[in-house]
C-alpha cells in the first residue's frame, strides 16, 4: 500500500505556501471583481510569514499547524480563520500517524472540510471554498475505494477541484460580502473556491511527488 512519511515532509506545506505565493496577484485580481481585492495580499501575507517558520526537516503535522495557527491567529478577513481551521483540521487529523496512508490522508481530509463547513455555515452552491473542498474530498473517497490506487485517487481529486472551482462562475454569492451584488457576482470565479483550488492541486501534486 502506498503512503508518505510524516517526518521530514514540510516539503509538503513549502509547496503549497509557494503556490500561493505565485499566484497572489491572479487571486487579488479574481477577488477585486465582486470583493475587495485583497485576497492575494491576505493570502500571501500568512502563508509567507508561517513559511519564514517552517523548515524542510519538520513533519508534515509539524508544517500544517504551523500554518494553521498563524493563519488563524495573524491573518484578519474571513481566509484566516477559515483556513487556519483547515490545516489545523488536517494536522490534528494526522498528528499520530508515521506513515499516511490513503485512508488517513481521506480522514484528514474529510475533516478538515468538516471544520470549515462548521465555521463557514457554506455548502455546495454558494459561491464558497466549499465547491473545491467538498468534490475533491469526496472524488478522493471514491476513487480510492474504487482502485485503491493513492496517485490516481489525488489525479481524481485535482480534477474534481478544478470542476468545483469553475462551477462557482455560474452561482450567484450567497455568503459573504459578495452575497451583497445578488446576480452581479454571476459570470466571476470565487476567489475562496480558486485559492482552494491552487492549495489542494499543490497539495496533491506535492504528496504524490514524496509515495512510497
Amino acid at each position: 500500500m502506498e503512503y508518505f512519511y510524516n517526518d521530514h515532509n514540510a516539503g509538503i506545506v513549502i509547496d503549497i505556501i509557494n503556490a500561493i505565493q505565485a499566484n497572489k496577484v491572479y487571486l487579488s485580481d479574481i477577488d477585486g471583481q465582486i470583493g475587495d481585492g485583497d485576497h492575494g495580499i491576505n493570502m500571501n501575507k500568512g502563508f509567507t510569514m508561517a513559511g519564514e517558520r517552517i523548515f524542510a526537516s519538520q513533519s508534515f503535522t509539524t508544517a500544517m499547524q504551523i500554518l494553521g495557527d498563524t493563519l488563524l491567529l495573524e491573518v484578519g478577513g474571513s481566509m484566516g480563520p477559515i483556513y487556519g481551521t483547515f490545516f489545523r483540521k488536517c494536522a490534528f487529523a494526522i498528528k499520530d500517524v508515521s506513515e499516511i496512508n490513503a485512508d488517513s490522508f481521506s480522514q484528514m481530509l474529510e475533516s478538515a472540510l468538516e471544520g470549515v463547513k462548521d465555521i463557514g455555515g457554506a455548502k455546495i452552491g454558494d459561491k464558497t471554498l466549499i465547491d473545491t473542498m467538498e468534490p475533491a474530498t469526496v472524488a478522493f473517497k471514491r476513487e480510492w475505494d474504487i482502485s485503491k490506487e493513492f496517485r490516481k485517487a489525488l489525479k481524481v481529486a485535482t480534477v474534481a477541484a478544478e470542476t468545483g472551482k469553475e462551477s462557482t462562475r455560474d452561482m450567484i454569492a450567497r455568503i459573504g460580502r459578495a452575497a451583497r451584488l445578488g446576480e452581479r457576482s454571476l459570470g466571476v470565479l470565487d476567489a475562496g473556491a480558486t485559492s482552494c483550488y491552487i492549495i489542494l492541486k499543490a497539495m496533491f501534486e506535492s504528496v504524490a511527488s514524496v509515495l512510497k
